[in-house]
């Protein structure tokens, strides 16, 4: 059954309901189509107002969050189904290649939306990634050059630590010519995000367990800072781990800063993470990646964090940067140290998700 306008603003309570019932994006806006293209636009609108964060009644900011969230991913189903025409899997052609894409999110971020695919003749398992509006295909382009950079121009050793960008293009929408700018990506499979990692254990993750994840991560940072590129965004959703093999790969490299420059855009709910120059506009150095992750990693260890990496967590967050560490590479030496104070010999510890 399709959802049809209601023709005034839904309340918060049904309105959640709503979205987060809807099983598709055709139950609440309705077929793909010009026919349907301003009755569509109305109804994600009215949707939207009724279930934004900042609207939100009082204590009920994560409700609003996870239905919003929701909302943008059945909203980029219904564009994608109305600019090819379906809302069922589709065949997509590049001057590179063709794939096979479902018309269905897996996945949706702050600004785009990741479509299951896979490359017609090897089959490989990939993700098509498109921005929601023509307004972010400059940090399309970022993600791009900078991956381009890392595995081009990075130590190959450490290729893992960031998905394989496998080809960038411009996509016009049928619907109503919009061009917007995708990338295929490297599906990473068996990862799991820091954010999924937390909530898992709400009392905070085991130190000695998050001691492998610090690690790793300041290796890809530091790798990430060797060929040039500034992550920009190291926020718990753009951390992955893969809990059975150790790894950690960082991903979303849209908000990068390629060789020099500030930091362009920030992902608004985690706005009070950043450090104080972003916000100023000064350019990023290493030391605002290193911010980041500490933030990540103490959120994750939460209450049990032994004082000893409380302390160095604290001067890997100062302020002022130039007072901060600039060195990923030198940070985990530093780390390791610690480590051997608390726990001793380092130790291959499982780590399973409940």
């Amino acid at each position: 059954m399709t959802a049809e306008p209601s023709g005034a603003a839904e309340p918060f309570d049904a309105a959640v309901r709503t979205v987060l019932r809807a099983a598709s994006a055709r139950e609440l806006f309705g077929p793909p189509g010009p026919a349907h293209r301003e009755r569509a636009r109305a109804r994600y609108r009215e949707l939207a107002r009724a279930v934004h964060p900042d609207q939100a009644p009082p204590g009920r900011r994560a409700e609003a969050t996870e239905a919003f969230t929701r909302l943008a991913a059945r909203w980029a189903e219904h564009c994608l189904a109305a600019a090819v025409g379906t809302d069922e899997e589709f065949t997509l052609r590049t001057a590179r290649g063709e794939y096979r894409v479902e018309a269905r999110p897996e996945a949706s971020g702050e600004m785009a939306d990741l479509f299951p695919a896979r490359r017609a003749g090897d089959d490989e398992r990939l993700l098509l990634k498109l921005p929601r509006g023509a307004d972010c295909n400059d940090l399309m382009a970022t993600e791009a050059e900078a991956l381009t950079l890392l595995h081009t121009g990075g130590d190959p050793r450490f290729r893992p630590y960031a998905p394989r960008l496998v080809e960038t293009f411009r996509h016009r929408d049928g619907d109503d010519g919009t061009e917007r700018r995708a990338n295929v990506l490297q599906r990473l499979d068996g990862f799991r995000s820091l954010a999924e990692v937390r909530d898992a254990f709400p009392g905070g993750v085991d130190p000695r367990d998050a001691a492998w994840m610090w690690r790793r991560l300041l290796v890809g940072i530091g790798w990430a800072h060797r060929a040039g590129v500034i992550h920009g965004a190291v926020l718990p959703e753009h951390v992955l781990i893969h809990p059975d093999d150790h790894g950690l790969a960082l991903v979303d490299w849209c908000y990068a800063v390629v060789r020099t420059g500030r930091i362009t855009a920030i992902v608004s709910r985690y706005a009070d993470w950043y450090p104080p120059e972003v916000a100023e506009r000064r350019p990023a150095v290493p030391a605002t990646d290193i911010a980041l992750a500490t933030r990540c990693m103490v959120e994750l260890i939460g209450e049990r964090i032994p004082p000893e990496m409380r302390a160095f967590a604290r001067g890997c967050s100062l302020p002022a940067a130039e007072r901060r560490p600039k060195d990923a590479w030198r940070l985990l030496a530093e780390f390791d140290d610690l480590l051997d104070r608390l726990y001793g010999p380092r130790v291959f510890r499982p780590f399973a998700l409940p």
